[in-house]
């Protein structure tokens, strides 16, 4: 088992049921994506570009992604509180889980194909 699905199944319920289903949605749109774990949370990348993460924080798990900016539907669903560039879905139970809206979210993503971190590092500047 990887560290990525290690966190997924140490969590107390309900965000381990919350995060498994994510799991399975992400899986089933974005199959060709890859579960790693990286700054100590499970991250989806897919051809080597970062697509979602997930985070469990105090009372909800939340999905979180870049480029929502960019997306024309389900705005009000969007959290991105105290945040620059990732906006997030928050989910307190399993039922709270719309997969209308994390399906379309995964589709846009996979859509832009962008990696975000190239977008918000600065470029290296040489020295003259």
């Amino acid at each position: 088992m990887n560290p990525a699905e290690a966190y997924i199944l140490k969590q107390p319920e309900p965000y381990k049921s919350i995060l498994l289903q994510l799991q399975s949605i992400v899986e089933s749109i974005a199959p060709n994506s890859e579960l790693l774990f990286k700054w100590r949370l499970p991250f989806y990348y897919c051809n080597g570009t970062p697509l979602c993460y997930f985070n469990q924080s105090k009372d909800y798990v939340d999905l979180a992604f870049w480029h929502g900016e960019r997306f024309e539907k389900f705005k009000e669903h969007y959290v991105s509180e105290n945040r620059k560039t990732v906006m997030s879905l928050r989910y307190r139970s399993v039922e709270d889980i719309d997969d209308e809206v994390v399906v379309y979210v995964i589709q846009q993503l996979l859509a832009i194909n962008t990696n975000p971190f190239k977008l918000i590092l600065k470029p290296n500047r040489s020295k003259k």
